[in-house]
C-alpha cells in the first residue's frame, strides 16, 4: 500500500565564501498522516516550559536558561518512533576544488541536496518535500531541487516526488526540529565552546543516538542517519 511521507529540509552554512568551513544539510521526515499529531506534541512541550505554542525553535536561541526545554525536545525526537533525521556533513567546504570536476559551487550544492535525500526515497511511496524560505533565491532552489529529484529517477510526472514546496520555518514545528538537529551537528563539528546549554544538547543527542556526530552511520540507520562527505581526493 502506497504511503505519503513529508520531508522537511534545511541547511546551515552552505554559502561558498561565508567564512565557516563546516556545512550541514539535513532533513526530518515522518509519515504525512503523523505530521499534525507530532506538531501538536511539540507545541505541548513549548507550553509545558511556559513558552508560547508559536515560539520558534532555533539552534541559535539555545541558552542555559532554555536548556531544559531543548533537552525535552531531544527526548521527544528519540522517543517518537515516527520521527527520523538524516544529515550530510561537509567538514571543510573551503578545500573543495570545483574546477577539477567541471562544476561551480551551486552545481555541487545541488548534488549534495540529492545525496541527502536519495536514500530516503522509496519509489513505491510518495513524498512531499518542504524547504525553508530563506532568501530571494528560495524559489530558484525549490524549482531546481524538484527538477533534480524527478529527473534523476525518471519521475517527471511526479508520481514519487509529489511536490517540492517552500514554507516558513516559524509555521512548522518539524522544520524547526530539523534546524535544531542540524545546528547540533554543526556545533559538534566546529568544536565550539562557551554555551553550556548548547553543549548539553549536543551531549544528549550523542548519548541517546550512540553516535559521535562526526562519522558516517550505517546507510539504513533510521533514527539519526549521518553521511560525512569526502571529496574523491580525500577518499583516495
Amino acid at each position: 500500500m502506497t504511503e505519503t511521507f513529508n520531508i522537511y529540509w534545511d541547511e546551515s552554512c552552505h554559502l561558498e565564501h561565508d567564512g565557516i568551513p563546516v556545512m550541514v544539510l539535513g532533513a526530518v521526515w515522518c509519515a504525512a498522516d503523523r505530521a499534525h499529531a507530532i506538531s501538536r506534541r511539540v507545541r505541548d512541550i513549548k507550553v509545558k516550559h511556559d513558552l508560547s505554542p508559536h515560539f520558534e525553535i532555533k539552534w541559535t536561541k539555545i541558552s542555559p536558561a532554555k536548556k531544559d526545554f531543548y533537552l525535552d525536545l531531544v527526548d521527544y525526537f528519540f522517543d517518537e518512533d515516527d520521527l527520523h533525521f538524516r544529515a550530510v556533513l561537509v567538514p571543510d567546504k573551503g578545500i573543495l576544488k570545483h574546477s577539477e570536476y567541471h562544476q561551480n559551487h551551486d552545481e555541487w550544492y545541488y548534488k549534495m541536496m540529492f545525496t541527502l535525500l536519495e536514500p530516503l526515497i522509496d519509489p513505491v511511496q510518495r513524498y512531499r518535500v518542504y524547504l525553508d524560505i530563506k532568501d530571494t533565491r528560495s524559489e530558484e532552489k525549490r524549482a531546481k531541487l524538484e527538477e533534480v529529484l524527478r529527473n534523476k529517477r525518471y519521475d517527471r510526472q511526479g508520481r514519487v516526488i509529489e511536490r517540492v514546496q517552500q514554507i516558513r520555518s516559524h509555521e512548522s514545528e518539524l522544520m524547526q526540529m530539523a534546524d535544531l538537529l542540524i545546528g547540533a551537528i554543526q556545533y559538534a563539528n566546529r568544536e565550539l565552546k562557551g554555551n553550556s546549554g548548547k553543549q548539553d544538547v549536543v551531549d544528549a543527542i550523542k548519548r541517546k543516538s550512540g553516535k559521535n556526530l562526526n562519522q558516517t552511520t550505517w546507510l539504513r540507520e533510521q533514527k539519526l542517519n549521518l553521511l560525512r562527505w569526502e571529496s574523491a581526493g580525500d577518499r583516495a
